[in-house]
């Protein structure tokens, strides 16, 4: 079997970044996979599941609901490493494209109060595994390392 093309990235040289995973087209439409990169693989402790699990609650809940973007969104969600989110938007987009959604996330995610949006046992399968200092403690991280700093080796893979 062929290598999937997130498993030729070089994790040894990686750092916290917003990163073009992909791109896929479905017939004339392109959709764009970012890798939002919140730790370094293989350096840093991956998150906690629960700090992971309330991000992609705010996360999914912001852009599905902002105004420029919530019809460009076609999925958020956490990796299976536990290091970053896979966020889809449909077209030909660049890290640089997606600074002022993913500030305006941020921004929504460290102000946010009160219970995390599908905090139900109806709504969600595993709805005790959230943790909303944690995923708030995970984006100041992220706002401060990467998006209020952005530079090439940041947004671009490394060789």
């Amino acid at each position: 079997m062929n290598k999937i093309a997130s498993f030729t990235v070089n994790h040894l040289d990686l750092l916290c970044g917003i990163y073009v995973s992909r791109r896929d087209y479905i017939g004339q439409e392109c959709i764009t996979t970012f890798d939002l990169r919140f730790t370094r693989p293989n350096v840093e402790a991956p998150m906690d599941t629960a700090g992971i699990h309330a991000l992609e609650h705010l996360g999914a809940t912001f852009l599905r609901n902002d105004e420029e973007w919530s019809n460009k969104t076609i999925y958020f969600g956490p990796m299976g490493c536990r290091t970053g989110f896979y966020v889809l938007f449909s077209g030909e987009l660049s890290s640089e494209d997606i600074l002022d959604v993913l500030r305006r996330m941020a921004d929504y995610v460290l102000s946010y109060e009160g219970e995390i949006p599908g905090y139900s046992p109806r709504d969600c399968g595993n709805y005790l595994d959230n943790n909303l200092t944690l995923a708030k403690l995970y984006m100041k991280k992220y706002k401060e390392e990467v998006l209020d700093n952005p530079s090439p080796e940041r947004m671009r893979y490394p060789d």
